[in-house]
């Protein structure tokens, strides 16, 4: 029997453990028998579960200096795109020139490399280094691709500054929220092109019981310690709390940047006795604090760069295991988080309507029984990591099955 098609999976940094949503993509593709083979520009390598993972020897881009006049004399036309896209287009973000020149560093370094691999497809995780890479092995030798955008390729600082060009080729986009859809159309891409498809849970945990009674609420948050997550909003909800005489407990778990600022708010506001900050923590160790927790709270705020979340992971792993969801507005969280129906959404400006909604978590059983039985449910029709990977399956099957012959350039 022949060898499934190699699908080539392009990284910026695999596996990373801030991104167990694409650790999960990966292992559900390769439970349904696709052949992958993984590629990390930045960090990662190594192995994941069984598979290599070629990690990009970044020394080698000093091999540019004899690529580029090779690249000058057999694609004149390529390298002049790229000098015009470069001196045309001012990019949005140092660290956005950065991840474009890296992911294009990549496809001139590694080209000969998948020339002879000759994988019947590329597929690019992010739409920045990863994009950049396939955008430019497509466009030197054909390769069939598609291409990804999920959260801050699309939304920090206005977006990757190339995304509409580097995404042109595709074969199809994956975007894993509706809010992804609508921003990848208003850039000018195809409906036809992109596909909502969600991440997911390999394996459903129990359902845990609801505590009775709730007192005081235990209250979770997992996030990156980021501007984006609003958790100064956080801790003035809680002081907020705190001064309503509500008593509670408070846990976030994560780790950033802003955590000794957080810290220091958090005591100026009176409130460091009830908010533990537990820094970064094992997948394993989430699951022990959702088992601890009655109610999850998000705070994501659209950031001042623009960057903000698609749907966190950690709100369906909540709704999954029975955990109550309170969330803002922002971003795609109420895809998942419907106010009254399987969660409680709250502006993170009203104070008052965030006590209000945990006070009600607290007291109100018949309310908390209908949101995790609602939420539950969501998660069993939306979130299921086989059905899901069973979908980009069927796409890499449907574009290696109907291969385009190699581009010539």
């Amino acid at each position: 029997m022949p060898a499934a098609p190699v699908i080539a999976y392009l990284f910026t940094t695999f596996p990373k453990p801030t991104e167990t949503f694409l650790q999960r993509e990966v292992t559900g593709l390769q439970a349904l028998g696709v052949n992958l083979r993984l590629y990390s520009m930045w960090g990662g390598g190594g192995t994941f579960n069984g598979l290599p993972v070629t990690r990009f020897p970044k020394w080698r881009l000093v091999s540019l200096l004899g690529w580029l006049p090779w690249m000058a004399v057999r694609h004149p036309r390529v390298l002049g795109e790229l000098v015009r896209g470069v001196s045309a287009r001012r990019p949005p973000s140092a660290l956005n020139l950065f991840e474009n020149l890296l992911g294009l560093g990549f496809g001139l370094v590694f080209a000969a490399h998948f020339r002879r691999q000759r994988p019947a497809h590329l597929h690019a995780v992010w739409g920045g280094a990863p994009a950049a890479a396939a955008w430019l092995l497509w466009r030197l030798d054909g390769h069939p691709c598609s291409a990804a955008g999920h959260a801050y390729d699309l939304y920090q600082n206005g977006g990757d500054g190339w995304l509409r060009e580097k995404l042109a080729p595709a074969l199809f986009i994956h975007t894993s929220t509706e809010m992804g859809r609508r921003t990848l159309l208003e850039k000018g891409l195809a409906d036809s092109r992109i596909h909502v498809i969600r991440r997911g849970l390999a394996v459903l945990p129990a359902l845990l019981p609801l505590r009775s009674p709730r007192t005081p609420p235990r209250i979770l948050c997992v996030a990156r310690l980021v501007p984006k997550k609003g958790l100064d909003h956080q801790l003035r909800i809680y002081a907020a709390l705190k001064s309503a005489g509500v008593a509670f407990e408070a846990r976030i778990a994560g780790d950033g940047p802003l955590r000794s600022g957080l810290a220091a708010l958090a005591r100026d506001l009176g409130v460091a006795g009830e908010v533990a900050f537990l820094g970064h923590r094992s997948q394993t160790d989430i699951a022990a604090q959702l088992s601890w927790a009655d109610v999850l709270v998000h705070t994501g705020v659209v950031a001042a760069d623009g960057d903000r979340d698609g749907l966190p992971n950690v709100i369906p792993e909540a709704m999954a295991a029975g955990v109550l969801v309170v969330t803002s507005p922002a971003a795609a969280t109420t895809e998942a988080v419907v106010d009254g129906e399987t969660g409680l959404v709250r502006p993170v400006e009203d104070a008052a309507g965030w006590i209000e909604a945990l006070v009600a978590l607290r007291d109100d059983d018949a309310l908390a029984g209908r949101l995790r039985t609602a939420a539950r449910a969501w998660v069993e029709t939306h979130f299921d990591a086989h059905r899901n990977a069973a979908s980009l399956a069927a796409l890499y099957r449907k574009f290696t099955d109907n291969a385009r012959p190699p581009r010539q350039v």
